[in-house]
């Protein structure tokens, strides 16, 4: 089952976060946490097309010309001068689409994910995809639970209109 929540919990989803929750509901029959332990590389080939459809560049491969690379900082010229990675992105609407499995939560990779979209130049939105359950842990719960709390004690305040965290 997709479950998924939208951060700041007082916000509407937009509708290109609701088309995002789609793609991954389109293929969850073949990425649920608890029938399958897929790698993050299979889960996100698996919805790569969905998301391709909405208008998302994706990581196709691991060859350097396969990746997704946002501009962070910007040098001579207005050369690009550092870069991170994200899964998928989407230039016009500036969303970034991360897929976790076994370490989204256990490695932290959801707050490397959070980190790096918030240096994003022009990146306003960020999906994190993790699993519902890994092993016996309740990933998706984790992660909601971190966001709401860092949301609630507002001493922290993020350039990002909008975190989406999908469990699958």
């Amino acid at each position: 089952m997709i479950q998924w929540q939208l951060f700041p919990r007082s916000a509407r989803p937009t509708d290109r976060a609701l088309s995002v929750v789609q793609a991954f509901q389109t293929v969850e029959a073949q990425i649920d946490s608890t029938t399958y332990d897929l790698p993050s590389n299979d889960v996100l080939a698996l919805v790569a097309p969905h998301l391709m459809a909405l208008g998302f560049a994706v990581e196709v491969g691991k060859k350097a010309e396969q990746k997704i690379c946002v501009p962070v900082l910007f040098g001579l010229n207005g050369r690009m001068e550092k870069s991170f990675e994200a899964d998928a992105y989407h230039q016009d609407e500036g969303f970034v689409v991360e897929v976790e499995a076994g370490r989204g939560v256990v490695n932290n990779q959801f707050l490397k994910d959070l980190f790096q979209a918030c240096m994003m130049a022009d990146v306003y939105y960020l999906a994190i995809a993790v699993r519902n359950v890994y092993k016996t842990r309740p990933d998706f719960e984790i992660v909601c639970r971190f966001l709401t709390t860092l949301y609630a004690s507002q001493r922290l305040q993020l350039p990002l209109r909008g975190i989406l965290v999908l469990g699958y």
